[in-house]
């Protein structure tokens, strides 16, 4: 970074008056922070990693007090990084604001083969840490193990089932796989069917395994309850929402079976609630138009189902469709897997959390473990002129969103949202009244609309000096 870069973050900070998730803010007017290994975990266990900036007093309105002594400072937190595993190294830049000495230490993600970075003094357990907003908060037991599961190249899904005889199984299902396994691979033709189902990972040391048992089980939640789908359509825009005759869900089903009947059960479950009409073109042939393309909605399933944790840590967390009046949200436990990001989504080839279902479920039902399925939901929005996808990678789980409402009701046709949003604001609004205006969710209202909006300077705030007050509000600059 260099000095100008570091002013121009200091200014942010002062006008912004609050952290964020890169950035940390430490006093050091009086000596060096002696407990820095919360903030050099949480930064070094993200992508592309955080800075530090000593100098600014967070409890005193981001006041500017100086650092005591920027090469004594340097020393010091250069100690503190060693304490790290892996070690960790800092990049320090000094410079002058308002007569003060401010220095930034930018601390570099660690690459997620080392993760999680921890303080050695406590071990792994207890000195490992994920950055929440502006917060350093405690990795929890299933982030820590998900970080090992992939270095050590654990697959859940091949745990062997002490309590389940390979007789649990739907006979007709396995012999109709080992046929068209035969069939579409060839070099395996003439291996036994036990030799096949092993290779599968279906079968092992004479027990079914769990991708097995959730593949061709006759019933799989009997020893798994939650390895299952709960899909439910609320009234409104939020939980809570009440219907006309005061009910709190129009429709409410548990979904259980092998994973293809879950699948389509999910799919029917959504065709059956979502909104449907008939469009009539110039040449009068009717034509039916469903309120989300049903590609998508399929795709969404299937990367739910696939790419779902099942490890020990998630066995009481189901998938979750949520429909609501404006956006259906569907979840799965696990957020993403190994190295890909959210911003490199069907861009990139993905390491596969479960590649013995992936490859199974290509054979049975023909699905396409091509890593299509992310371009495929966002071809498909685009298609029919709806919102872009939103993909959400949580503490421990992956949300997709669709939204069926093209823009606000309110809104010029011929504007982009956020030039509508600009207009919009030519008097204050609220958080609500933005999220109201746009259609969206509060998250998706103020992330992707709102704070490019402020980044950029074309919205203020009406009060700046607190900018998480209940009475906030924006207006156009």
């Amino acid at each position: 970074m260099q000095q100008e870069e570091l002013i121009a973050l200091v200014k942010r900070i002062k006008e912004y008056k609050c952290e964020m998730q890169a950035v940390e803010v430490k006093a050091a007017e009086k000596g060096c922070p002696t407990k820095l290994y919360d903030t050099l975990s949480s930064f070094s266990n993200q992508d592309n990693g955080g800075i530090i900036v000593f100098g600014l007093a967070e409890g005193r309105g981001f006041s500017m007090t100086g650092v005591y002594s920027a090469q004594d400072l340097q020393k010091k937190v250069t100690e503190q990084c060693k304490q790290m595993e892996p070690v960790v190294r800092p990049l320090f830049t000094v410079a002058s604001f308002e007569n003060k000495t401010v220095v930034s230490a930018e601390i570099p993600g660690v690459d997620i083969a080392q993760r999680p970075a921890f303080y050695k003094g406590v071990g792994r357990i207890k000195g490992s840490y994920i950055r929440v907003g502006e917060s350093d908060e405690p990795m929890s037991e299933y982030e820590i193990y998900s970080y090992e599961a992939f270095k050590r190249k654990i697959n859940d899904e091949l745990r062997v089932l002490e309590k389940s005889e390979f007789n649990e199984v739907n006979q007709s299902e396995i012999t109709l796989f080992l046929a068209k396994l035969r069939t579409k691979k060839p070099n395996l033709a003439d291996l036994t069917d036990k030799k096949n189902l092993a290779l599968s990972g279906i079968y092992s040391e004479n027990r079914l395994t769990l991708a097995g048992l959730l593949l061709f089980g006759l019933y799989p939640q009997a020893l798994f309850p939650q390895f299952c789908i709960t899909a439910v359509v609320v009234p409104g825009t939020q939980i809570g929402d009440i219907g006309e005759d005061e009910e709190r869900f129009l429709d409410n089903k548990k979904i259980e079976g092998t994973l293809p009947q879950m699948i389509e059960g999910a799919i029917a479950f959504i065709n059956r609630n979502m909104k449907e009409k008939t469009i009539i073109d110039q040449n009068g042939k009717r034509a039916d138009k469903t309120e989300y393309p049903v590609r998508a909605i399929r795709e969404i399933i299937l990367n739910a189902v696939i790419h779902r944790d099942y490890s020990i840590h998630t066995e009481k967390s189901p998938i979750r469709i949520l429909m609501y009046r404006n956006r259906i949200e569907v979840e799965n436990p696990g957020g993403l897997y190994g190295r890909i990001t959210l911003s490199s989504l069907g861009k990139v080839g993905a390491d596969t959390r479960n590649p013995y279902i992936a490859s199974n479920l290509e054979i049975m039902i023909d699905t396409e473990n091509r890593f299509s399925g992310i371009p495929i939901i966002i071809n498909e929005m685009e298609k029919v002129k709806l919102p872009p996808p939103v993909f959400e990678n949580g503490r421990g789980v992956f949300k997709v969103t669709l939204y069926n409402e093209k823009k606000s009701e309110t809104a010029d046709n011929n504007k982009s949202v956020a030039e509508n949003l600009l207009a919009f604001c030519e008097t204050p609004r609220t958080r609500a009244e933005l999220e109201k205006f746009t259609g969206f969710s509060r998250y998706y209202t103020m992330s992707k609309i709102v704070q490019p909006l402020l980044d950029t300077r074309q919205l203020k705030l009406t009060i700046p000096e607190k900018p998480k007050s209940v009475k906030q509000m924006y207006v156009k600059a």
